[in-house]
């Protein structure tokens, strides 16, 4: 009996990818690692105390004064590349479940407004343009626009009070935002119904990168209660994810925190969460139960911090979870127990924007059993992670739609 566990930081990345620039120069310069670890050190008067993140070779992938250069545990170090455009937490679940994002692209809705309107009367809607600007008021009620929340064209939503119109039905929110999916070329549509302080066209603001949207949080939305919100993802073959593919095999599966929101799994076990102590609980309880088990947990409270530009409490948090970690240590010991740690994206909190950052991401792999240290090359995509997790529960990578396990580099010195 084995335990796969990928635990994937939220927003934790390790320094910008070669393109992390063309949209805003300065995230050529993102380190969310390495800039926490140093603001840390300053506002708190010592290191951040992270002995099992360093322990698993996280130093010997991003060298830095506070972090372990050596380990005796069996571990395998490297980085990845995300291998989907943009920087998303649902694109970057989805890639590292072995999903293809190849068709998956970054769009203003304002290069695809035609289509779009198009779709949405052809639907039986009534669609005009907001003053002229490529922002979309469907039948006088659900704003269809850029999300401002994430990088420019990563998403888009369709927004509409709850007071004006029900979140499903056939002429609700929902309905709206399911034919805008249907011709849109992005990651997600986000269906978003809620309780405004007033009419939503007067929280539209621009955005980066040419961008319009709706300020959700201006609108009241998030603090008035009632909120409704679904994802809506891009056409993926999820029977070609790790989850399915694992539970094809007859191996339990559990989603935590986020995981349990975005991933696509019937049969899976969910126990979603935002608090982090919450997370490493579920991801703990799941560890400890009898038999085989693929378990996929995401702590995302560091990726909040990362958006409130607090980079003390992210610090906090990695201090939370590195203690978390030393309890999946001390279970995970079989020789056929792997505990996978990463990220999907960076989020440096000290940047200057509250968007998340183009990064590489940590890649680090205990192996009970296995001999020495071992540093991996850079993985290619995320969704190299998803086919490495495969062959060590036994199951053929090939069943995913993309990645190739990670092959052992070479031996720390």
């Amino acid at each position: 009996m084995a335990k796969t566990v990928i635990v994937v930081i939220d927003g934790f990345g390790v320094g910008a990818m070669p393109d992390a620039g063309d949209l805003r120069p300065g995230d050529l310069a993102a380190d969310t690692c390495r800039h926490v670890l140093d603001h840390c050190r300053t506002a708190f008067g010592r290191p951040l105390r992270l002995p099992v993140l360093g322990a698993l070779g996280l130093g010997l992938v991003h060298p830095h004064p506070d972090l372990a250069r050596r380990t005796h545990l069996p571990v395998a170090a490297g980085r990845a590349a995300l291998g989907y455009p943009g920087a998303d937490t649902f694109a970057g679940h989805q890639t590292m479940m072995g999903a293809d994002f190849s068709r998956v692209t970054v769009a203003r809705l304002a290069d695809h407004i035609g289509e779009v309107t198009d779709a949405l009367t052809t639907a039986g809607h009534r669609v005009e343009r907001l003053g002229g600007q490529p922002l979309l008021v469907v039948d006088g009620t659900v704003l269809v626009h850029d999300n401002l929340e994430a990088d420019p064209g990563i998403n888009w939503n369709a927004s509409g009070r709850l007071d004006d119109l029900p979140f499903d039905g056939p002429h609700g929110i929902l309905a709206v935002a399911r034919t805008v999916r249907a011709v849109a070329p992005v990651a997600r549509v986000i269906a978003v119904g809620g309780h405004a302080d007033g009419p939503l066209r007067d929280h539209v603001r621009p955005g980066d990168g040419g961008t319009i949207g709706l300020d959700t949080p201006a609108t009241g939305f998030y603090r008035n209660g009632g909120l409704q919100v679904r994802h809506l993802g891009a056409a993926l073959d999820h029977t070609r994810q790790l989850p399915e593919l694992a539970v094809r095999a007859g191996i339990p599966v559990v989603l935590v925190g986020k995981a349990a929101d975005i991933l696509e799994c019937e049969a899976a076990t969910r126990r979603p969460a935002v608090a982090t102590a919450d997370v490493l609980a579920h991801t703990l309880e799941a560890v400890r139960a009898e038999g085989d088990a693929l378990v996929v947990a995401n702590v995302q409270e560091t990726d909040l911090a990362g958006h409130q530009q607090d980079p003390e409490r992210y610090g906090r948090l990695l201090e939370q979870v590195d203690a978390g970690l030393a309890g999946l240590l001390a279970l995970l010991a079989d020789p056929g127990d792997r505990l996978i740690v990463t990220g999907d994206h960076g989020n440096d909190p000290t940047i200057g924007h509250a968007l998340h950052t183009r990064e590489y991401v940590p890649v680090l792999i205990h192996r009970p059993g296995a001999r020495g240290v071992e540093l991996l090359p850079d993985a290619r995509s995320l969704a190299d992670i998803g086919a490495t997790a495969a062959l060590s529960l036994a199951l053929d990578p090939e069943g995913l739609a993309a990645g190739t396990p990670l092959r052992t580099g070479r031996h720390a010195a």
